[in-house]
């Protein structure tokens, strides 16, 4: 046991989410794969190659875990620069997915830089606002510097990833709320949005389909943002009953599949019937599900390894499996800002609680997709999606989380925890440059 604590140091109650988090996509990644397989011919490559990215995730975690919180510090200095030359490499050279070049190829390896810049952008704020915090408030001046660089990171990724640009934004907005931004700078910023938001949303909804603005540079991805919210605003009463009584008779076997997708969504594309098959699969589970490996729809939803995953979890292991799910995704929110209440510093604390926000935000996003709360957006369901960046990335941040737990200790309590090195663990206290 002594032994184990000194492998997997920091905080056991993240250690056991993330194991079964990582448990959970093993049994459900290789459930939701076995269409692709089948058709490969290769019934064990996809699974094998989903199991040594989350090996690999698993080495970035432990490695990032072993580093002391304070050398955090250091990620702002040489990450915003990397990822922000990553992310124009990818604008001018990346590879397209979906009109939206995402993928940068570096040394026979496929990364997307989007997902590496969540934790930096997370870290960058983190340390502004630990570096800026008085007595009642933050310093009103770092409101400008955070938005400035979250402008400039969210503008490389917006014209080709805009959920991504949006969830960082979202997660920054957060930060700044806890780290005691002023208010009236918040609400100002609320308004703008709100005003940019809804102008955006209605001149992308009049535009016509055919519209020149959406063949200029950049502007690719515009008509994707338009088609899914067309058809997400499209469902109506009168297309939900056709759609019932296809179903029932598709059930019958009296309707082919292409019939029950027109049915449902007569302007008929991937992600329509994506969408559709979700919704059969969350409605056939019932309580308890088909039981793993019984998924009926993963062998309609060409997604359903990554961006619908969650509704193959809800078919296979029904109410009470989505709800241990969701509740994991909870506990390490939770988990976080009880760590975040013991530390002594400010940049641990903000760090911890913003990755933490983020990884949640991500998975809710998720989730809100797969069951028909949110137009489709490509997000991965955190650490058990298929998707190798998304899963390093991940991987980092709970990483990240788990050195901040090793050094929070209880206010007041200035005795050296077990799980601490006594010559870092002073070298930490002694850092005068975060109050």
């Amino acid at each position: 046991m002594i032994k184990a604590r000194g492998i997997f140091k920091g905080d056991t109650v993240i250690w056991g989410v993330y194991c079964l988090l990582v448990a959970i996509s093993l049994v459900e990644e290789f459930s939701a794969a076995s269409t692709l397989a089948y058709k490969s011919g290769d019934y064990w490559s996809l699974f094998s190659n989903h199991a040594e990215m989350l090996f690999f995730g698993f080495v970035f975690l432990w490695v990032t875990h072993n580093i002391p919180c304070r050398w955090f510090k250091v990620v702002p200095i040489f990450g915003l620069t990397i990822i922000s030359i990553a992310l124009v490499c990818t604008l001018l050279f990346g590879h397209s997915s979906n009109e939206g070049a995402r993928w940068l190829r570096v040394f026979g390896f496929q990364l997307q830089p989007s997902e590496f810049a969540k934790p930096i952008i997370v870290t960058t704020v983190a340390l502004f606002l630990s570096f800026n915090q008085k007595e009642e408030s933050a310093d009103p001046r770092v409101f400008n510097k955070i938005l400035i660089i979250t402008a400039i990171v969210c503008g490389l990724i917006l014209t080709q990833n805009f959920s991504t640009a949006a969830l960082i934004f979202a997660v920054v907005y957060m930060m700044m709320l806890i780290g005691r931004v002023p208010l009236r700078q918040m609400l100002k910023l609320t308004g703008v949005l709100a005003g940019v938001g809804l102008l955006f949303f209605l001149m992308l909804l009049s535009l016509p389909k055919n519209s020149f603005l959406f063949d200029m540079p950049g502007f690719g991805r515009a008509l994707t943002w338009k088609n899914r919210i067309s058809s997400f605003k499209a469902d109506s009463k009168e297309t939900d009953t056709t759609y019932e009584r296809a179903l029932a008779a598709a059930e019958a076997g009296e309707l082919n599949r292409d019939s029950l997708e027109a049915a449902r969504y007569p302007i008929m594309d991937k992600e329509h019937a994506q969408v559709g098959h979700a919704n059969i699969a969350i409605a056939s589970a019932h309580i308890i599900g088909k039981g793993p490996g019984n998924s009926v729809q993963r062998d309609f939803l060409s997604q359903a390894f990554s961006d619908f995953i969650f509704a193959i979890i809800i078919e296979e292991l029904g109410i009470m499996g989505a709800v241990f799910v969701i509740l994991l995704y909870i506990i390490l929110l939770v988990r976080a800002a009880r760590i975040a209440n013991r530390c002594e510093r400010n940049f641990p604390a903000f760090l911890i609680l913003g990755l933490a926000i983020l990884i949640v935000f991500q998975a809710l996003l998720n989730m809100a997709v797969a069951v028909g709360l949110m137009p489709v957006t490509g997000q991965t369901l955190p650490l058990i999606s298929r998707g190798g960046s998304s899963i390093i990335s991940v991987s980092i941040s709970i990483g990240m989380m788990l050195s901040v737990s090793r050094y929070a200790r209880k206010r007041g309590d200035k005795q050296t925890v077990p799980d601490e090195d006594p010559e870092v663990t002073a070298e930490f206290d002694s850092d005068e440059g975060i109050n």
